[in-house]
């Protein structure tokens, strides 16, 4: 049992480090998950309650983080609930174009988005870069944080 615990914690902690980039993937939570699985794996001896309370708090908080990021970019640059919208369709989308698709799947989504809701091509240009700001931000706090936390689960672990 304990080999397949620690498996599975590998594979979710590996799956949620390229969630934290990958929008449609909630990657801290399964980082979380993951470590919480490696905890188990031991036992709970060397990474206890406490510091498990802390990584789940920390995930917790990247979910808000990102939308925050997201949003107030969003707004910043002038985009309305149709660009946020579009963003969110032209990452859906993305997906399917591998990488690229999935960097500049919001800025068109959310350009196009924009532009239909009667905006002009400026506002829409401003739109589409403020929602891939937001989305690229977002994704790099992810990233941090799920790097924060792997680093204090490693400290507690070796300690």
């Amino acid at each position: 049992m304990e080999i397949v615990l620690w498996g599975l914690a590998g594979l979710l902690v590996v799956v949620g480090l390229v969630g934290s980039v990958v929008p449609i993937l909630p990657g801290v939570p399964m980082v979380f998950v993951g470590l919480f699985l490696a905890a188990w794996a031991g036992g709970f001896e060397a990474v206890g309650g406490g510091t498990l309370t802390v990584l789940g708090l920390m995930a917790l908080a990247s979910v808000f983080l990102d939308f925050a990021a997201t949003a107030l970019t969003t707004r910043r640059y002038g985009a309305g609930r149709s660009a946020a919208l579009g963003a969110v369709f032209g990452l859906l989308v993305g997906l399917f174009f591998g990488l690229a698709g999935a960097i500049f799947g919001p800025l068109i989504g959310a350009f196009c988005g924009h532009l239909m809701a009667r905006g002009t091509m400026e506002e829409a240009s401003r739109a589409g870069i403020g929602a891939w700001l937001g989305v690229f931000l977002g994704a790099l706090a992810k990233l941090v944080v799920a790097l924060l936390m792997l680093s204090i689960f490693a400290v507690t672990w070796f300690r």
